[in-house]
């Protein structure tokens, strides 16, 4: 079976592995979409371009394919190599090297990327993810303990307010009552994915963002740096925008809690293709990330940041991560923390589409 040369690009653009072709001159031949993501580089822009002319901060391909022309081999295996990109952003990648050989000459050399660094966030999701949900069934099941007996306190202290004249003992029953209604609040809460997501109406992620904003600096009485980086391009998804508002929500608000009074929150939206959240490749999602330059999440309690009830505020319940988690993995997303450079980054992925 052959294909034409349309047909090939078009099976090539289907696949999450980044594919770049050069020819024996070093000239870029072909590239697909995965590629142009991951190397922040136009397919138009560069075809017939050699490497150096491409990506003047990194000379790898030019050594690799070199060395590739020279020697003869059926494939070529280079792993954990680091290339700056034009934007000076670095990435992690293994390379494999395939020439492409006409009567003994090597016409072509087909290069297959993958980002080291995507492949360990991907694992790292799948087992933050069933970490996260053992955790919220334990979780789920002592809420359902507590509800019952909590119950019968609070209606047990109202039949007792009912036969007191003291209005002194009255009061306590009603802390009584006053402290059984938190304590359900608080499980309702916990209990959050029980509860139904209306996902028919389009929002738009930026009018989410917009609202936030003058929220939180409604919230707070001294001034709040929010620097807005958003992407206008990105298109509406379907959400429940009351569930999106609250996930976001417990994170600016983290972030503003962490920084000082010369601190900066930025909230940052781009559109990124060829995304695997939990085993299913999406074509693309919009990418949101919270931005902070305070300190972060204590070492000691990073690894269960997102877990009920861990937290590193006398004040806090342990529950803002873990809601806004369960928010956005019901609308089959995922979330993520990340330091870096002395910022924290909280990045929010939702499929579009």
């Amino acid at each position: 079976m052959t294909f034409s040369n349309e047909i090939t690009l078009q099976i090539l653009d289907q696949l999450s592995t980044s594919i770049l072709v050069f020819d024996a001159n070093l000239k870029l031949k072909c590239m697909n979409i995965a590629a142009e993501d991951m190397l922040s580089v136009s397919s138009n822009r560069s075809l017939g371009m050699v490497p150096e002319d491409i990506w003047p901060k990194s000379t790898f391909f030019s050594r690799v394919i070199k060395k590739s022309l020279t020697v003869s081999e059926s494939k070529r295996i280079e792993r954990g190599i680091q290339i700056t990109l034009n934007n000076n952003r670095k990435i992690t990648v293994d390379c494999i090297l395939t020439p492409f050989f006409e009567e003994d000459e090597i016409r072509e050399i087909i290069v297959e990327l993958t980002d080291v660094n995507t492949q360990e966030r991907i694992l790292r999701a799948a087992s933050q993810k069933s970490l996260q949900e053992t955790a919220h069934e334990s979780i789920q099941g002592i809420a359902h303990e507590v509800k019952n007996p909590l119950g019968g306190i609070r209606g047990a202290a109202q039949l007792l307010e009912g036969e007191l004249d003291n209005e002194e003992l009255k009061e306590y029953t009603r802390i009584i009552v006053n402290e059984s209604d938190r304590l359900r609040n608080l499980i309702d809460k916990m209990m959050l994915p029980a509860k139904s997501m209306n996902k028919k109406s389009q929002v738009n992620i930026h009018e989410v963002l917009e609202y936030l904003v003058s929220l939180v600096r409604a919230e707070n009485t001294q001034a709040i740096q929010i620097r807005k980086n958003y992407d206008p391009s990105i298109p509406e998804i379907y959400a429940d925008r009351e569930q999106l508002i609250q996930a976001v929500l417990n994170i600016i608000r983290n972030a503003i809690q962490a920084i000082n009074e010369n601190g900066t929150v930025t909230l940052r939206t781009r559109i990124r293709r060829k995304v695997t959240i939990n085993s299913r490749l999406n074509r693309q999602v919009i990418v949101l990330e919270i931005i902070d330059d305070g300190p972060g999440i204590p070492i000691e309690i990073e690894q269960g940041a997102f877990y009920p009830m861990i937290t590193s505020r006398p004040e806090g319940t342990g529950l803002g991560l873990t809601i806004a988690q369960q928010i956005i993995h019901s609308h089959n997303g995922m979330i993520s923390y990340e330091r870096e450079n002395d910022k924290t980054y909280f990045t929010i992925l939702l499929p579009i589409g």
